[in-house]
């Protein structure tokens, strides 16, 4: 039971302004796992005036200093690395190896990528006789959502580090402990007072205090659509910076010369990645319309293999959904499609089978979907994957792109050339060719409803940045 109650402004574990003492929830046992405190605007005043006071020492650090500090926090992360993997398991439900390897491995991957990308920034340049600066932004709000916590922590901590900005961070309510361990690490790395400030709290009052907050520079948020539009509109009247990761309802397109065995089952085990719960996962699968049982059928086998049940038991490839929440939500979502007309090919509403506690979900495929269902326009946020058919490649395309979101697309085909003509055509800001895996130095973030700025490498230390020019400098 672990009790974590404070917030950590000033360089210091400080008690909340007013003491709001909110449980979190084990997904897996449904059962309290401990506590942190809720925040509000006060404490949200004194962590930005923290933030202030530390800007101008550390924006005046040199590149020199910033990377040795990433360095530090690096090598505090790898003595807690199994810590980390703890928390997230605990409140969140991921399995283990998933927690250990993939979820808290994500936050060393990233601050090593920003470590990298660092050292070969250049800040500034000359034009004729004009001096062009890149200067770090201010003060940012950085608020995380709770799927893929510490990977969300670090892809923002790491290069408003790397930039010279202090920061105030609001991690989820739901999964909090691990943002709360990091904020130790960073202590223990020698972060200096106030350059980094973390408050918990719910949206509605730490979540809109720092969006709206006048002293606030920049807000870098990654979470729902609909919650990116209330940060958005939050921060409009001071006219402050707003980068944002939001939701996505990525295509797979498996094109008729793809290794279709290969590609259809990859493409069914990546949307039951992290119980479905990554915005970028590829959950409209596109395939021929004459091969569509065939998929079906390969789909339906993977979800029948995929093993779903306690987080902390050897073999478990799929934990709980998050929340209560979020587990009603994705039933109604799959009773929806049965409603709608989608052939039901595996998984269904209720728990798996032998699983009467906890947030537990089928994995489920549905066939014979077509795009303007429910199940093909909601982003569900579950292990739930449908499959569309197409009649010719064109067909595929305008499918694909006909969504509000723009986050990620998959392309499937034995031949490279021809992937890369279809993946072209993707109105989305990433697109995998083959399954091909991410890349920690390339830009992550999507078009349209799926958000706006890059996240990762070069392109997310430049978010903290503002472009100075400075005329007559020669």
């Amino acid at each position: 039971m672990r009790d974590m109650l404070q917030f950590y402004i000033d360089g210091e574990w400080v008690d909340p302004v007013t003491p709001n003492p909110f449980p979190v929830i084990n997904p897996a046992t449904e059962e309290v796992c401990g506590r942190i405190s809720l925040g509000s605007a006060a404490d949200v005043d004194k962590a930005v005036a923290a933030a202030k006071r530390a800007g101008p020492s550390f924006a005046a650090t040199s590149r020199e200093e910033r990377i040795a500090l990433l360095e530090r926090i690096l090598a505090e992360f790898a003595k807690r690395h199994d810590e980390v993997a703890t928390a997230i398991m605990e409140e969140m439900g991921a399995p283990w190896k998933l927690a250990k390897f993939a979820q808290a491995a994500s936050g060393p991957q990233h601050i090593q990528a920003t470590i990298d990308a660092l050292k070969n920034m250049e800040f500034e340049e000359q034009h004729g006789t004009t001096q062009i600066v890149k200067e770090p932004i201010g003060v940012c709000a950085l608020i995380t959502p709770w799927n893929w916590p510490i990977n969300q922590i670090a892809v923002k901590v790491a290069p408003a580090l790397a930039a010279g900005c202090t920061m105030v961070l609001k991690p989820s309510e739901i999964a909090p402990f691990d943002a709360m361990i990091f904020a130790q690490i960073l202590h223990d790395a020698g972060v200096p007072a106030g350059v980094f400030n973390l408050i918990n709290g719910d949206g509605p009052s730490v979540g809109v205090a720092l969006s709206g907050h006048p002293d606030v520079a920049m807000v870098s948020f990654t979470g729902s659509t609909r919650a990116g539009v209330s940060v958005a509109q939050t921060a409009a009247p001071t006219v402050k910076r707003v980068a944002q990761e939001l939701g996505g309802k990525s295509a797979n397109i498996i094109l008729e010369d793809a290794d279709f065995e290969r590609e259809v089952g990859r493409g069914a085990s990546t949307c039951f990645d992290n119980t479905g719960q990554s915005c970028n996962a590829p959950t409209r699968m596109l395939v021929p319309r004459a091969r569509l049982a065939e998929a079906a059928e390969i789909a339906a086998k993977r979800a029948a293999t995929t093993t779903t049940g306690d987080p902390t038991e050897e073999g478990t490839r799929m934990g709980p959904v998050v929340s209560e929440t979020q587990w009603n939500k994705i039933q109604d979502l799959i009773q929806k499609g049965i409603d709608e007309g989608a052939t039901l090919v595996a998984g269904g509403t209720g728990r798996p089978e032998g699983l009467d506690k906890g947030y537990y979900v089928r994995p489920t495929v549905f066939s014979n979907v077509n795009n303007d269902m429910c199940i093909a326009r909601e982003e569900i946020f579950g292990p739930v994957l449908v499959i569309i058919p197409y009649d010719d490649e064109e067909e595929a395309i305008r499918i694909a792109n006909d969504t509000p979101y723009g986050l990620s697309g998959y392309v499937s085909s034995k031949n490279l050339e021809h992937a890369r003509k279809v993946a072209a055509k993707l109105q989305t800001g990433m697109v995998h060719i083959n399954n091909a895996s991410l890349d920690s130095q390339a830009p992550f973030g999507g078009y349209k409803q799926s958000g706006n700025g890059r996240e990762w490498g070069p392109h997310g230390i430049n978010e903290f940045l503002e472009v100075k020019s400075v005329y007559g400098y020669r």
